[in-house]
């Protein structure tokens, strides 16, 4: 398994010591970018970390969200592409069909990158209709690392939120996540 981190602009700085590949919140809707964003890449890429990107998905208006996240995101090829689908701020839900077209234009837009879905254990349970995870499901569940409690096949464990959002993820190298993600 190797470790990981996901941050947002509340984590301007991180500590890479340990740390095999970093998710950076990079876009949120079609208005929001991370005021940190540069700087965090330029750390992960320094200490040679594997690096994704997230969304956060809002409800509506998916492929639009999907061009704003790509020209927003400094993205280089074997770079990793998320979408956050969870509850959003208003107490709305972003549904199925706006977690599958974000997911279906992201890899329309980008064939050459894996596109992954992140949420939570019990928004994948109780929420999810499809099982459509791209090319792979990211998901959170506050227990064992890499013991998720889903049935689904999972690439990334998002395992605590303490002190900052740890992973693990289900490769034996970050040079064979590399070779997954197409870097």
């Amino acid at each position: 398994m190797l470790h990981g981190i996901d941050i947002s602009s509340y984590q301007e700085t991180f500590d890479t010591a340990g740390v095999d590949f970093v998710f950076i919140k990079s876009t949120e809707g079609s208005s929001y970018v991370n005021p940190h964003l540069a700087g965090q890449v330029e750390r992960a890429r320094d200490a040679g970390c594997v690096v994704g990107f997230y969304h956060f998905l809002w409800p509506g208006e998916a492929a639009e969200q999907v061009r704003f996240f790509l020209t927003e995101t400094p993205e280089e090829p074997g770079d990793l592409l998320a979408v956050d689908w969870e509850t959003t701020g208003d107490g709305s839900r972003a549904g199925n069909t706006d977690k599958d077209r974000f997911l279906h234009e992201l890899k329309r837009l980008r064939p050459d990158h894996r596109a992954l879905l992140y949420c939570g254990r019990s928004f994948w349970r109780e929420h999810d209709t499809t099982s459509y995870a791209g090319d792979g499901l990211w998901i959170a569940d506050y227990v064992a690392p890499g013991e998720p409690r889903i049935e689904a096949p999972w690439r990334i464990h998002q395992y605590t939120d303490h002190p900052v959002d740890k992973n693990v993820a289900a490769f034996a190298s970050a040079a064979e996540m590399r070779a997954w993600a197409g870097g």
